[in-house]
């Protein structure tokens, strides 16, 4: 797949999504639909891509430029995929005698064998053009592909097919490989000739066959990939067909889903056999969860690692390391940034932030631990907060192994508290405790006698 570049198109509005957003960065499954073309286009070995923006420029832009390194030309005015093709010329120039790809950023399920395979045959034949293709069983609606023992020798829109033509159940699926000159040269002899008055990409074909060179047809295995989404309802029905693409795959792989209708998985997460996925629980990407897990639930991970045989009890965990046998929640936040060894206990509304928690330690319950280095087998009693934000700077805890925090028990950082030290039970502790010591850090009770007695005279008893 070397000496080949990219152009894909972006700049289409999406009039029926009825959304403030370009349709390109509409989302399928957690991941813009142009994410999947540029990672398809990744995975085939096209790293020299230029994206032709237009409607919202600005967000399709930032968002390339928050994924990886790409070329940009903007479609200012909106005269058809031949002009937005027209608008990478410079791009084009700069490729000379290299193949592109020419492909719309709304096509999630293509992927990268199929560009490897169409590319193969693209250079095999000697192409100045292959139109990749698909058959379906009601081609209404699409391009008609109609070959001669040559290849291509027309492309037929729906409109204007005669009866024969229609007949045809092969169709333009709108992705291309180009000899860079040839398209410079084919795009060069477009006009808006037509009843749309815009320039034409398919009309680069015929100009091609009557320079006497070759247009061939590559035909997709799976017809899927020429599927997309032009509303909300279309959307929808391509993420509910992914996300059943993906649970078979993890059926397959020996993951049980006790409720496939309640979940949902990132296409790139990956997921032990043994594990059991739980109802209404959603794996976001860039996870990867070990075998013999229970997840959910009504959980949600995000860009996490998670080891073996680890429950997490509707719990979010985000941006985060988990090692094996670990039991967390119900109700815990793991946040960003915080790696959990292994046989940790986090139980019922505790919450954790760029912390390492040491093997063996729990914290059963109402508990808050932040920027903080907790050794192993320490216990947190119910109620316990590292207060490691003092209104300007955050600041780290560190906890040895083995001690022992009695409820209630605040840390203001920085402070250390030492290997099997405690804190007494309501304790704020700003300084640091010596190993095997006891912090204690609150006011003596006093009993005022009779209190209550005088504050209440006058008032009715109660009955």
């Amino acid at each position: 797949m070397g000496n080949t570049c990219a152009v894909i198109l972006a700049a289409g509005k999406g009039t029926r999504m009825k959304s403030k957003k370009p349709k390109v960065l509409a989302e399928i499954l957690f991941k813009p639909m142009i994410h999947y073309v540029i990672d398809a286009c990744k995975g085939a070995d096209i790293d020299d891509i230029c994206v032709i923006t237009g409607f919202e420029a600005e967000a399709v832009e930032s968002y390339l430029e928050s994924i990886g390194n790409f070329k940009i030309a903007r479609q200012l005015e909106q005269k058809g995929t031949g002009h937005a093709v027209m608008m990478a010329k410079d791009f084009l120039e700069k490729n000379s005698g290299k193949d592109v790809l020419v492909i719309c950023g709304d096509t999630p399920f293509i992927n990268s064998q199929t560009l490897k395979d169409a590319h193969k045959q693209h250079k095999d034949e000697g192409n100045a053009i292959t139109v990749v293709t698909a058959k379906l069983d009601n081609p209404t609606g699409y391009g008609r592909i109609i070959r001669n023992s040559n290849g291509i020798e027309k492309i037929v829109e729906q409109k204007d097919g005669n009866e024969e033509e229609l007949k045809v159940n092969e169709i333009n699926a709108g992705t291309y490989w180009f000899d860079v000159d040839n398209l410079i040269e084919a795009l060069g002899g477009l006009t808006t000739n037509n009843s749309q008055g815009e320039y034409y990409l398919t009309d680069t074909i015929d100009l091609t066959l009557k320079k006497g060179k070759k247009v061939g047809g590559f035909t997709a295995q799976n017809s899927d990939i020429i599927l997309g989404a032009n509303s909300r309802k279309d959307l929808h029905a391509l993420s509910e067909k992914m996300r059943l693409d993906i649970i078979d795959k993890h059926f397959a792989n020996g993951v049980e889903i006790v409720s496939a209708g309640s979940v949902l998985i990132a296409p790139d997460a990956k997921i032990g056999a043994d594990t059991t996925i739980l109802p209404n629980t959603i794996i976001k990407s860039g996870v990867t969860i070990g075998s013999g897990c229970v997840i959910g639930p009504n959980s949600v991970v995000e860009d996490s690692t998670i080891g073996d045989n680890v429950i997490l009890n509707a719990t979010q965990c985000y941006s985060s390391k988990i090692h094996s046998n670990v039991n967390i929640g119900p109700f815990a936040h793991i946040r960003p940034n915080t790696e959990i060894k292994s046989v940790v206990h986090l139980g019922a509304f505790v919450e954790t932030k760029n912390s390492v928690i040491g093997e063996g330690t729990g914290a059963s319950h109402l508990t808050y631990i932040g920027d903080s280095d907790v050794g192993k087998n320490v216990n947190f009693g119910c109620g316990c907060v590292t207060v490691n934000y003092d209104g300007v700077n955050k600041h780290r805890c560190v906890i040895g192994d083995g001690a022992f925090l009695g409820c209630n028990t605040n840390l203001i950082a920085p402070v250390t508290i030492g290997e099997d030290a405690y804190t007494a039970a309501g304790s704020t502790i700003t300084n640091d405790i010596p190993a095997e010591a006891l912090g204690i850090a609150r006011a003596r009770q006093e009993n005022k006698p009779g209190f209550s007695a005088k504050k209440l005279a006058g008032r009715n008893k109660k009955v």
